[in-house]
């Protein structure tokens, strides 16, 4: 397969999963062409997102999809070979360099294989004020949501940052770690991350693209305590995308091209010299 041999990263280096909810790839694609992602773009291999489709059309379904293994798919005829997959019979994604695994997601398998799990929540269905909320962080060992972390807070990734690096300080140095953290700042409400924007104006594609520069400015924070202890394997993608107004459509969990085409990148965070 392309890409890493994840049979040698898994029990080696610490992972990072940064899905960036809601992120529409055009947009992604446009703002690092501009030289608006700086943080982002300086990791992303070329400086490019891949163009990629995703498992589901809203977070439920596309975040159980991903912890099942079945990540964003690589948007040309396949099979993909994939980076992690459950093993079963008959998978032709499934290749010498793929992490598979016996249990039934990939968050339990980590927990196996001696890391430490941990979740930062970000839209609803992480925040663990009810049975559905409760499900995708429930299989962590560790998992946070605070109202600073939600949609509706225009500091929300900063927020989320920052427990990150809590998470981690806490760690004795020789535990590895699976951080998963849900980015929430992309998806609506997201008029507030642009300057001059009003809430009856709405959100539009211009605030959605400010939001992910928003999300730029403090990632490297997030990269840096990752690379902290020693090298991490980092995946930074959107769990599906969303519509204002493309077609007469608008937000998601539907079949629409803005919102199946999501931006899609990985690569290693090399620990300080």
């Amino acid at each position: 397969m392309t890409g890493p041999d994840m049979t040698e990263v898994i029990g080696r280096d610490d992972v990072l999963l940064l899905t960036l909810d809601t992120l529409r790839y055009d947009i992604a694609v446009e703002a690092a062409a501009a030289g608006r992602l700086p943080n982002l773009a300086a990791h992303l291999p070329g400086g490019q997102w891949q163009r990629r489709h995703a498992p589901g059309s809203f977070t439920y379904a596309s975040h159980h999809a991903i912890f099942a293994g079945f990540l964003p798919t690589p948007a040309a005829p396949g099979p993909h070979p994939r980076l992690f997959a459950a093993r079963f019979a008959g998978s032709e994604t499934t290749a010498d360099g793929t992490f598979v695994f016996d249990e039934p997601d990939l968050v339990t398998a980590f927990a196996a294989r001696g890391y430490h799990t941990a979740c930062v929540g970000g839209v609803g269905f992480f925040n663990k004020q009810g049975a559905l909320g409760s499900v995708l962080p429930g299989l962590f060992t560790e998992s946070h949501w605070e109202k600073e972390f939600s949609v509706a807070s225009p500091t929300s990734f900063e927020a989320q940052v920052a427990c990150a690096e809590q998470i981690v300080s806490a760690l004795p140095e020789d535990q590895r770690l699976f951080l998963f953290v849900n980015a929430s700042a992309l998806h609506q409400p997201n008029w507030f991350h642009l300057p001059g924007a009003t809430r009856e104006a709405g959100d539009s594609r211009a605030t959605h693209a400010a939001a992910l520069e928003y999300i730029d400015r403090h990632v490297g924070r997030l990269f840096d305590v990752m690379r902290s202890r020693r090298r991490c394997f980092a995946i930074v993608c959107s769990d599906h995308g969303t519509a204002y107004g493309d077609d007469g459509y608008t937000g998601h969990r539907l079949g629409h091209e803005s919102v199946w085409t999501v931006p899609y990148g990985h690569f290693f965070l090399e620990p300080p010299a």
